[in-house]
């Protein structure tokens, strides 16, 4: 019985030290804080991991469609002109989505005068101000980088309509 009490105090002590670890958040009184009418207010101090976890998720852009590769996308980016700015729509397919999250990107590729171009797009950037599907496409692979080869009626991709 001994034995056993004293692991169990062990693994209470663990279990305890590893909360103390886990949690991100440690509750302080400030005694600037509690000189004024607040008396007893406590402020909340963030780990550096938390902190940017935080900040990101604040930055999240909350309504986005959802956007596949093969899709045919118009992506409204901001443009400012000296102290004018201006919304410029950018139509093409994604050919490529990378990362997640706050960097989540796309590639948007479209031909401009007889010339392939391709834009890499943060979603969650300031600078895209509207993201708007006109076209589903049916694909087979997760990048589409393949259209860069083809010209002309090649480079289309079939619609989707199940989505």
């Amino acid at each position: 019985m001994a034995a056993e009490s004293k692991d169990n105090s062990l693994t209470q002590e663990t279990n305890e030290g590893e909360a103390k670890a886990s949690t991100t958040t440690k509750e302080t009184t400030s005694p600037q804080k509690n000189a004024g009418s607040n008396v007893g207010e406590k402020r909340m101090k963030l780990s550096g991991d938390a902190l940017i976890r935080e900040f990101e998720a604040a930055q999240l852009k909350p309504k986005l469609p959802d956007i596949y590769v093969g899709d045919t996308v118009r992506v409204g980016v901001r443009i400012s002109e000296g102290n004018k700015e201006r919304v410029q729509p950018y139509e093409g397919v994604v050919i490529a989505k990378r990362h997640g999250g706050l960097n989540e990107t796309i590639t948007v590729r479209r031909i401009f005068q007889g010339i392939g171009v391709e834009r890499v797009f943060m979603l969650h950037s300031p600078q895209v101000a509207s993201l708007k599907v006109e076209r589903r496409g049916k694909v087979r692979r997760a990048k589409l980088f393949y259209l860069r080869e083809r010209v002309g009626k090649a480079t289309r991709v079939k619609q989707r309509f199940d989505r």
